[in-house]
Order: C-alpha cells, then structure tokens, then sequence
C-alpha cells in the first residue's frame, strides 16, 4: 500500500502547485513553471488516484522527484522544508523535550523561544500548511458531482472518486488544524474561491474551529469505516481523532471548553478496533505498518526506494544519532548530531539506568550528559534512540545504500488516543476509573507499574503524555493546552526557555507563531498577531 501514497507524478499532479493561495505561497515561491492544465489532467479518470497520492505524498517529501530537484516550493532548501520536518521542528524544539545541536540560520531561536515574524523555519512551515491547503482545495474543486457528471465519470471510478474527495477534504482540515493550532488567525481559501491571484480574507480562531469541525463532521460518514480503508489512508478512525484532537484543544482555540465532546470521539476511536502493538519500539521501525498496523491509526508513510526525501524520517533516523552511537544499529550510513532529549524530558522517567519502561531504553546515555550546557555540542543532553530504519526482526531497510529509511511516521495512534480519552473524562467530570484504566493499558503495554487512583491527577498525565509521544509532535500542543508553555502563569521553565540555560518564562504572545512577515507584505488586508 505505500506505493499509491508516495508516487508522485509530475505530469498529473504538479498543475496543483500554481493554483489558489496568491499571498500564502507567493508566486516567487512556486516552482515549477508548466503547461497542463486542470481539463487536461482530470479527463482521465485514471489520474484520480495519482493526484490523490499527490496529497498525501505532501505531508511526506519536498517536491516530484526525490530527494531533490523538482521542488512544490522554491526558495527553500528541500532537505530542511518538508511538511513533516517542519512540524516537528515547530512542536518540538520550542518545549521541554527536544534541543538540536545546529545553529542554522534562526533555527536556534526555535529552541530559545526568541522567533520573530521573519524566523525562516515558522515561514517555511506556514508555506508548507497553505501549499497543502492549495493543492487540496484544486482536488476538491475538480470532483464535484457536476464536474464528474460532465466527464461521464461513472460506476465504481465514480464512487471511488467520491472516497477520495472526502480524504482530500481530510487532508485539507489537517493542515487547516494545525494553521489553527499554530498561527491563529489566518487566510482561508477553499475551493469555493477563485483560482488564481487574489487576496485571501483573514479568518479568526474561532471561525477556523468551527469549519475544521463542520468538514470532519461532514466527512465522517463518507470515509471507509475504521480500518477499512487502505494503509496510509485517512478512514473514520483518522476523523474521528482529529476531531478528539480539536475538541480536547477548544478552550484554547476558542474560549469554549469542549472536552465531553473530545471524550465522545476519543471513545468513538476505541470501539473501532484498533488495539496497542504489544511492542513499544515496534512503533518506530520500518515494518511497524504490519507489526504495529494495529495501533496506527494515520500514519505518514515512507520508503527508502520510493520516497527519497532528507526531510521527514531520514531527519529523525539521522539526526538522532551520533557520538559514540553506532549509526549502522539504527539501520544508516551515519549520523547527523542532531537532536537529543533536553533534560526535563529525561527527568520524567525516574530511572533511565534500569528502569523497565520500555519508553526509557530509548535514551543513550553512554558518552551523553544528562544537562544541556551547550546548545551546539551534541553529546550534552541524552541521545534518543526511538526512530530506527531496522524492523521489528533486525533487518535494515530498504535503501541498502543507508540514507533513506523504509519508517512510516505514526501521526495519529492508538495510544494517543487512550491518553487523551482519559484527560477529556477527568476535564469532563467522566469516570475516574475508566479513565484510570485507559492510562494504566498504556504504562502497561512500555511494562510501566500501574498507578492508583489518586495518582491519576492532570499533572500525572501531562508528564505521562511526554513518557509516551516525545518526539511525536504533540508537545507545544500540550503544554500549551495545560497552561505550561507560555505566559505570565506559565511557570514551568526547562533548559534555554527564553534564551537562558535555567530557562525563564516568555511572552504568552508565544502560544501563536506570527503571521510571517512575507506573507504580511503579500497581503496587506491580514493582520499580525497580538504581541508580534
């Protein structure tokens, strides 16, 4: 199955690129110049499905061929802009789990919490959300009844054309969830607007909110069921926990808290099922899509012949290892003395030495320190083993030259979606023990010690939702939502928070990234964020 999602062929998909957002993938971003055109592309029923691959292929590499050469964006190195990488430098490295060693351009300033409206790394990931959104919306905007009518599209094409639109308007409502969550306030296209430049309105927070609801309400009863659907594409238990997701997060988003509802979908998830891959680490090896295909619920899929990307997972396989790590055990040709575990994600494990958690064997602590002295120096923060291009047996992946790993991304999963059920009863006023249970099943399946009652508190699972997901992309997300990450009651400080090693607390402007400075002078009708 990741052979539909990461083909990628220019000759059908690349005409998405030059179409919808004006001001939010300016035109000298583009790339490249061509001649098809939508009438052409979308005669051919056969097209449906490799523009659709097209899709989710954008959450995964940087342009139509790999790992470089014919980039979506121009202007951007295209190891350091796809989708994935960018979201988890911008989820990550600003929080209380990831530090990474480069000092490339203003990328430390994602670690010091010091950005500005014109930060390269929140530029590149606002691109990278509206380029999705663009090509999304031109999908959308080519498959409605009347156009499939027109084009005697029939029969089983018909119907499965019909599924495909519904995940692209998944798709779509992922990217405008995390435009949601990261910038606020922001520019909004669909395929209801005019192809071509123009001047997108800026919509609020809580107008977004409500049309991410409106549409994965809408297309939950027309994705294939939990688990029908091919690996790697989105079905009813992906909607379902995105919309967990937005509810859980609705007081921030809006003012509104919405956690009954957030424990609804959660609960919706569960009863789909899915159940947790016995392994923990097999989550993160380059056959988790059979050994873990039980708990991956949305999964960003890669292969190491078909997907060749410096971005995504040859990133977190890569820049995860190096000192005195043995690059060939992960499966690679080297390492990147990248990322490693900031000191107050290493303190959320009481014994990293012999502790049982499966969670923690994780850490390399051999040749590491545990403090984070030094930004640059790599061997200064324990060294993080989870991502591996080896499978669940040894072997190595694909790629027998060593770049390009064969790892899927779990971007949405079971266990996720068992904590957050969990913090939604306790928000909620649901069942304690229920709720008790659910936790417990996680701590279990990493051979965790069950915890009580009592100790199941909303400090508990925050600090349990970093045992669990770090280096997941959901960190800023939940510090934010707890009232941890920034602002004057947000007390809680880890290693270079605010531009020092003891780390101080910032400006709660930081909740949002700015509307990039770009896209500002694009746009003159948008307006900056509060504090920017």
């Amino acid at each position: 199955m990741k052979n539909l999602l990461i083909r990628s062929l220019l000759a059908f998909t690349v005409i998405t690129s030059t179409l919808g957002l004006s001001s939010c993938v300016k035109d000298l971003d583009r790339e490249p110049e061509f001649d098809p055109t939508s009438a052409l592309v979308y005669t051919d029923p056969a097209n449906y499905e490799a523009v659709l691959a097209k899709l989710y292929s954008g959450l995964a590499v940087s342009g139509q061929q790999g790992p470089s050469g014919a980039p979506d964006l121009r202007g951007f190195d295209e190891g350091t802009s796809p989708y994935l990488r960018m979201y988890w430098f911008t989820q990550e490295l600003p929080t209380d789990e990831a530090i990474i060693a480069w000092n490339d351009g203003d990328l430390p300033d994602l670690n010091r919490l010091t950005w500005t409206p014109s930060n390269t790394f929140v530029r590149t990931m606002y691109n990278r959300i509206f380029y999705q959104i663009t090509i999304c919306n031109e999908f959308i905007r080519e498959t409605t009844d009347e156009k499939l009518s027109g084009r005697g599209v029939s029969g089983t094409v018909l119907e499965n054309v019909k599924q495909y639109r519904a995940e692209a308007r998944f798709l779509r409502a992922l990217s405008y969830f995390h435009a949601l969550d990261m910038y606020g306030n922001v520019p909004f296209v669909t395929e209801n607007d005019p192809v071509g430049a123009f001047m997108p309105k800026q919509t609020t927070r809580a107008e977004l909110f409500s049309y991410v609801e409106s549409e994965l309400l809408a297309i939950e009863p027309e994705l294939a069921a939990a688990r029908q659907n091919q690996y790697g594409r989105a079905d009813r238990g992906a909607a379902q926990t995105l919309l967990a997701k937005l509810y859980l997060n609705a007081q921030v988003y809006t003012g509104q808290p919405k956690f009954a509802e957030a424990a609804t979908y959660a609960k919706k998830v569960i009863d789909s099922g899915y159940s947790l891959t016995p392994t923990y680490r097999n989550l993160f090896v380059t056959d988790n899509n059979t050994v873990a295909a039980s708990e991956i619920i949305f999964p960003v899929t890669f292969d190491g012949l078909r997907t060749k990307t410096f971005g995504g997972m040859t990133f977190l396989v890569h820049a995860g290892v190096g000192g005195s790590m043995d690059a060939a055990a992960y499966g690679i040709n080297g390492g990147w003395s990248g990322y490693r575990a900031k000191s107050t994600l290493a303190d959320k494990f009481p014994d990293l030495t012999g502790a049982t958690d499966q969670r923690a064997a994780n850490f390399v602590t051999d040749g590491q320190k545990r403090e984070n002295n030094d930004i640059f120096t790599f061997t200064d923060g324990y060294a993080l083993q989870k991502y591996r291009n080896v499978s669940s047996t040894g072997v190595k992946g694909s790629d027998t030259g060593g770049d390009h790993p064969d790892t899927d991304f779990p971007l949405f999963r079971l266990g996720d979606v068992y904590l957050m059920y969990a913090e939604a009863l306790l928000r909620s006023g649901g069942s304690q023990t229920e709720a008790l249970t659910y936790v417990n099943r996680v701590r279990q399946r990493a051979m965790a010690s069950n915890i009580t009652g009592s100790q199941l508190t909303l400090d508990f699972l925050l600090d349990e939702r970093a045992r669990e997901l770090y280096m997941e992309c959901y960190r800023r997300t939940d510090l934010i939502r707890f009232g941890r990450f920034a602002g004057p009651s947000a007390n809680y400080v880890w290693p270079w928070k605010g531009g020092v090693l003891q780390g101080r607390p910032v400006s709660e402007a930081l909740n949002l990234y700015p509307i990039p400075s770009s896209d500002l002078t694009a746009n003159p009708t948008l307006k900056q964020n509060p504090g920017y």
